[in-house]
């Protein structure tokens, strides 16, 4: 007998921060499914929410309640909404008490569908960590939380964040702390780790033979010998030693102001960065609305618009799902790649 061909899993999509743009961005990629071949997806939270949230603004859709198992059936003709349990009431740019019980319990459920077979990957719609924080949330952000849900026998993994478009994909290596922490955090152990988990899964999970890896330096013109701080000598410089020992092509420590011009990015598969914004600045600038946020490191997939909630333009109908459709497609093709 034939072998049958295996479905492809539909992606567990999270509500984000119910007051924000995530009900908005989940309903316009929807609707604009068959003009773009999405793949299927099924979003974690409340059902009434949706229907208000369409109704604000003035789209035309079908929502059905399913489970994960049918989400894929029902993806072609309503919004399939896996509930959680927690209704979110919060209106358009008003977060109220219902936020932060929705947004965590629609993370926690789609990892344990992912992790449980029922989904291919976490796509993640934008949380407001300032709202989660009043709740007592004490993670930096989606990426620690991710990580600590992926923890095995008490040991938790090392999540990396990158940020991928067509165009360039960075990654910084100290994450979500202030400058002066960011300092006292790199070692050269963290760039070995870190550089070790975009190399494993630009292979596994991007197709990418051998990686080219560019990594920029800390200070101005990377420290100019010395002359302008001593991190590239004492930080950077051991820690690409020993990235090359074991075969991993990487350059630097690179001037970061030269870094990212289009002629120096085809030179390389992704750029390693020492901190937050000397990464997603040049991302931003350069792929403002078709940048994802991936997670590395975690035992599943998981892919994010690179944006906030916005909630200035939350029920408007002004928000642009770009960023989530790229999101989604760019899961799809990861759960694909290790299927």
């Amino acid at each position: 007998m034939a072998n049958r061909a295996v479905k492809p899993l539909p992606l567990a999509l999270t509500l984000g921060e119910p007051a924000g743009i995530g009900p908005d961005i989940t309903i316009a990629a929807w609707l604009r499914r068959r003009e773009l071949n999405l793949p299927a997806f099924y979003l974690l939270g409340d059902e009434a929410l949706i229907a208000r949230r369409a109704r604000a603004i003035g789209a035309d859709i079908r929502t059905a309640a399913v489970t994960p198992g049918e989400a894929v059936s029902a993806f072609a003709d309503a919004l399939p909404v896996v509930t959680t349990g927690e209704r979110a009431t919060a209106e358009p740019g008003k977060p109220d008490a219902s936020s932060a019980p929705a947004a965590l319990a629609s993370i926690r459920q789609a990892v344990t569908d992912v992790r449980e077979g029922r989904a291919g990957a976490v796509v993640t719609n934008p949380i407001a960590k300032s709202v989660l924080y009043r709740a007592g949330f004490r993670h930096p952000g989606h990426t620690e939380f991710l990580a600590e849900l992926a923890a095995e026998d008490g040991r938790v993994p090392q999540p990396v964040m990158m940020l991928w478009s067509p165009r360039l994909a960075v990654v910084p290596v100290t994450i979500h702390v202030s400058i002066r922490d960011a300092l006292a955090e790199l070692t050269s152990a963290l760039i070995v780790s870190t550089v070790r988990i975009v190399a494993a899964e630009l292979k596994s999970r991007f197709g990418i033979a051998q990686p080219r890896i560019a990594v920029s330096g800390l200070n101005p013109h990377a420290g100019e010998d010395g002359s302008l701080g001593h991190e590239e000598q004492t930080i950077i410089a051991p820690a690409l030693k020993i990235l090359r020992s074991e075969g991993i092509e990487t350059r630097g420590p690179l001037p970061a102001d030269t870094m990212f011009h289009e002629a120096a990015r085809s030179t390389y598969d992704c750029a390693i960065c020492m901190y937050h914004d000397q990464a997603l600045i040049p991302i931003k600038t350069v792929a403002f609305e078709d940048a994802v946020n991936v997670t590395l490191g975690l035992p599943f997939i998981r892919t994010s618009p690179d944006h906030g909630t916005a909630f200035d333009i939350a029920g408007t109908g002004k928000a642009n799902p770009a960023s989530l459709i790229a999101a989604l497609r760019l899961a799809s093709r990861m759960a694909a790649s290790q299927s």
